[in-house]
């Protein structure tokens, strides 16, 4: 580059002696011997000369142009008009321009012998201005084409169109599309070349609706006809723009000029239709075309995998490695994109293997979409090795590296290497911030996530709106809302994401007020919401279990013509599954037109939570023979189903299915398996399980710990307790709440006080509300009331309904009336609507046979429009699961049941036991 630079200024500098020579012959005009004397000095001058430029000055004999005769010249000398007599020399003061008229030649012999030496010396200059003009074009950075055109104007070449087309190139090169413009404006000559330059230098600069005016004055002014390369730059025009209707006006002219089949206008017609998705027509002109280049195979490549259609993408690139071609970057970075879309890894990993064939290893943009692929086919350890590798890695390979642990869960190595990009100096964009901040959020890494918001406040990304956004996100999935609020309203201008992250952080938090306080603003800003705006309120509503809510929520889903992708109708079925509405659930499910794994999933564990563990089973068996592949969420909703039921027979057929595929080992499925031994009593089934599995999070100690608990084994639960703390796991919310369940079955007061303090004190966990009620149980089974009502009494928060009732329940099991009376008046006061406060005062006022108060109670549910779930029971035989609710007689042998209830209800009182009607009484 320094060698061409040099280059460029040896020619400025022979282009001065030049013009200088000339500037002598049209001052020593006027004197024959002068001008031989000029002429031998001129054959001295050669390209190697290195002779200072003197200061450029008009003769002395010129002329003013305001006035009349110059002086010193002859009436004869103007009736000899010979082309060099009004030569006009251009002095250029930045952009404005003075002419200064020169006449020369003081006789008729002068002015011919004047005008053979200004001819010779002229040819030269404008073969030395083509050439120099040409390097600078191709080699010469940063080059001030304005002296060069005022060389250009003193050397008298300022008409010659050849010079003017390689200026007009030049100018457009160098970022001065003003001067372009100016220097095209001022051409009193244009040819198509002309033409074609200033339009393509529009293009070339992004003003693609400039392109297309300046091709409506060729159009109305110019007496020729458009070229195949003025085609071409008007198409790439209308693509800039999307001017799809002068693109098809300009295919027009292109046909019947027969230009259509010109492989520039051709490929330039498949770029603009492509680039408007219209690829029918652009294969069309593709297998039209009757010659075709390595860039008419990349525009179709293209064209069909950003319309997504990646299959045929792939299989043109397979065609093309056919030919003679060979693919270039654009090429392979679509076919790359195309198997990212597909998840097509092998097809990936061809397209590696050619990319190394043909030694294109080495060009970073075509490595950072391969890093892309692998990371978009969960082959993140294949990216690692691949960045590596890379000896000219740039900000998009760290981003594209940092983006893909993002993207596949390994948020901590995300952060790891956003570490170490930082300490190599490598300065992050906003879309680097925006995936670091991301994992931040994953993680609930709130710390992490600040330093990030203080290198983007000093990095000046902060007004970036990407940055801001995430900011936003992270802040509320860490539960930092005030923070996010923050970051919210210091926003100059709120988008739909800005609204629909700080709805999706009330939404996380339960705080539907809030959350459709944003809503409603949103929509006095006249801002249309998104898909996502409405799944953030479906999972609020989902959450309150508020079916009415959830019902207006799809109605407005509607209402704003918004269609139900996968996402929103797995949303829409979860939803109507925990409200209940299963038969809602399973219409949405049967309307949408594509079903993947997860909408699938979504349906069964509707039927598991709503307990119909027969039609989970169907469902399964219908996912089957559709092709579909399950995953190990499929099988956690499945053995819930048969959790929910206590059916064992059903949870080993789940687990068989489980091994045959190959999930058993998987976490979510161990623990599931575990819960449902538990709930179906095979204690040591489940032990076994738990002793099986490979890793152990968490969620599947506290399974473990929940399956003792709930069967009195309190020794054994505390146990599994100790062994978890010893293997470093750290327990949640969720442990101490089976630990102190454990605690409360075994009657162990004082360890269930000493765990429950361990909580804040050694872990960290402030207790909450399903804490405090399991101590107020834990109480009230060792038959210590007073102990509970004083520790109600010192509860650093508000008492919850459900902590009253644990009380209620306390109370009923040492028939404290007073107390129980109380307990289940603050119940009702908090939750009027639910209603097992009531049954638990009924049960409590049947135990005393007090039956004008259980009377008392049910009148007051009716009052209240309290409605109360019958209870059922069922029991499996021989695979045959049978449901019974009270005063059930629809089963089929119905008679002969209540005959056995009777023998052995008679067998009971033989025995000294009396029955208990009250809760039969109340459920009726």
């Amino acid at each position: 580059m320094k060698k061409a630079h040099n280059k460029g200024e040896n020619l400025c500098r022979i282009l001065q002696i030049r013009v200088e020579t000339v500037q002598k012959v049209q001052k020593l005009a006027a004197s024959s011997s002068a001008l031989r004397s000029l002429s031998n000095d001129d054959d001295e001058i050669n390209e190697n000369s290195h002779v200072e430029p003197t200061e450029k000055k008009l003769p002395q004999d010129v002329g003013q142009i305001r006035g009349s005769n110059a002086s010193g010249v002859s009436e004869s000398s103007k009736q000899l008009e010979l082309p060099l007599q009004n030569m006009i020399a251009y002095s250029l003061t930045g952009n404005r321009m003075k002419y200064v008229g020169v006449r020369v030649c003081s006789n008729v012999n002068d002015r011919i012998h004047t005008s053979s030496i200004f001819a010779r010396e002229s040819s030269k200059t404008q073969r030395e201005f083509a050439h120099l003009l040409q390097s600078c074009i191709s080699c010469t950075p940063n080059i001030d084409f304005r002296s060069i055109q005022g060389q250009i104007v003193l050397s008298g070449l300022h008409a010659d169109i050849f010079i003017n087309n390689l200026l007009l190139n030049g100018y457009s090169k160098s970022g001065r599309l003003s001067y372009a413009r100016v220097l095209f404006d001022m051409m009193s000559h244009k040819n198509l070349i002309t033409w074609s330059s200033m339009i393509s230098a529009y293009n070339h600069h992004g003003n693609g609706g400039e392109a297309l005016v300046l091709f409506s004055c060729f159009w109305r002014c110019s007496p020729e006809s458009a070229n195949e390369f003025i085609l071409a730059s008007v198409l790439r025009a209308c693509t800039q723009t999307k001017a799809i209707i002068q693109a098809s006006q300009i295919h027009a002219f292109a046909i019947k000029t027969s230009y259509d089949y010109n492989i520039y206008v051709g490929t330039a017609l498949m770029d603009v239709y492509s680039k408007n998705g219209d690829m029918e027509k652009a294969k069309l002109l593709f297998d039209e075309l009757p010659v075709k280049n390595a860039f008419t195979w990349t525009t179709l490549i293209t064209g069909y995998t950003l319309s997504g259609d990646c299959e045929t993408s792939l299989l043109l690139f397979n065609l093309m490695k056919d030919t003679d071609f060979q693919a270039d970057r654009y090429v392979l970075s679509s076919v790359m994109s195309a198997c990212s879309v597909l998840g097509f890894l092998e097809g990936g990993k061809q397209t590696h293997a050619y990319v190394l064939r043909c030694g294109m290893d080495t060009d970073v943009s075509v490595i950072n979409v391969l890093m892309d692929l692998y990371c978009k086919c969960h082959e993140v350890a294949t990216a690692r090795r691949i960045f590596n590798c890379v000896l000219n890695k740039n900000v998009i390979s760290w981003t594209t590296l940092i983006a893909g642990y993002m993207q596949n869960g390994c948020d901590w190595d995300s952060l790891r290497l956003f570490s170490e990009m930082n300490k190599q100096g490598w300065n992050a964009d906003g879309f680097t911030c925006t995936s670091i901040l991301t994992s931040c959020g994953s993680l609930g890494a709130l710390e992490q996530g600040k330093q990030v918001h203080c290198y983007a406040i000093k990095a000046n990304l902060e007004t970036d709106d990407f940055v801001k956004n995430g900011l936003i996100d992270m802040y509320a999935k860490c539960d930092a809302l005030v923070d996010a609020r923050n970051a919210f309203d210091c926003m100059a201008e709120h988008n739909v994401v800005s609204y629909n992250a700080m709805i999706e952080g009330h939404s996380r938090n339960y705080e539907l007020v809030e959350a459709f306080s944003l809503f409603k603003r949103m929509r006095t800003r006249l801002l249309q919401p998104s898909l996502l705006t409405f799944v953030s309120l479906l999972g609020v509503s989902a959450s309150l279990l508020a079916i009415d809510l959830s019902k207006q929520i799809h109605s407005l889903i509607v209402k704003f013509g918004i269609s139900v992708d996968l996402y929103a109708g797995s949303s829409l079925v979860d939803v109507y599954s925990k409200c209940s509405c299963v038969d809602d659930a399973r219409l949405v499910f049967e309307e949408m037109e594509e079903r993947d794994v997860v909408v699938w999933n979504a349906m069964i564990y509707g039927y598991a939570q709503n307990s119909q563990s027969e039609m989970a089973a169907l469902l399964f068996l219908k996912f089957l023979l559709e092709g579909m592949k399950p995953n190990n969420f499929t099988f956690v909703a499945l053995v819930t189903s048969a959790s929910n039921l206590a059916s064992l027979v059903l949870g080993l057929q789940f687990h068989c299915q489980a091994m045959k595929m190959g999930f058993e080992l998987e976490p979510y499925v161990s623990n599931a398996l575990v819960d449902m031994y538990a709930k179906c009593g095979s204690i040591k089934e489940a032990r076994r399980l738990f002793d099986a599995m490979m890793e152990r999070d968490v969620v599947c100690w506290n399974a473990m710990i929940c399956t003792y608990a709930q069967h009195g084994h309190a020794a054994e639960a505390l146990e599994i307790f100790q062994k978890m703390k010893d293997v470093h796991v750290r327990p949640n919310y969720v442990t101490f709440v089976a630990v102190l369940s454990a605690c409360s079955h075994a009657g162990l007061v004082d360890e269930g006080l000493k765990q429950f303090n361990s909580m804040k004190n050694e872990f960290g966990i402030e207790p909450g509300t399903d804490h405090y009620a399991s101590v107020v149980t834990l109480f009230g089974r060792s038959g210590k009331l007073q102990e509970a009502e004083e520790f109600i009494a010192k509860m650093p928060i508000e008492p919850a309904a459900v902590v009253w009732r644990s009380f209620l329940g306390a109370c009923r099991l040492t028939g404290n009336v007073d107390l129980g009376k109380y307990a289940a008046k603050m119940a009702i006061s908090i939750e009027p609507k639910d209603s097992g406060s009531y049954v638990m005062l009924s049960n409590l006022f049947a135990s005393k046979g007090m039956w004008a108060d259980v009377e008392k109670v049910r009148r007051s549910m009716n009052a209240n429009c309290v409605m109360k779930e019958p209870g059922h029971s069922w029991i499996e035989v021989k695979g045959d699961i049978s449901v019974f609710n009270a005063r059930d007689k629809a089963h089929k042998d119905v008679d002969m049941i209540y005959f056995m209830l009777e023998k052995l209800t008679e067998e009971m009182s033989d025995a000294g036991y009396a029955p208990d009607y009250y809760e039969d009484y109340i459920n009726d």
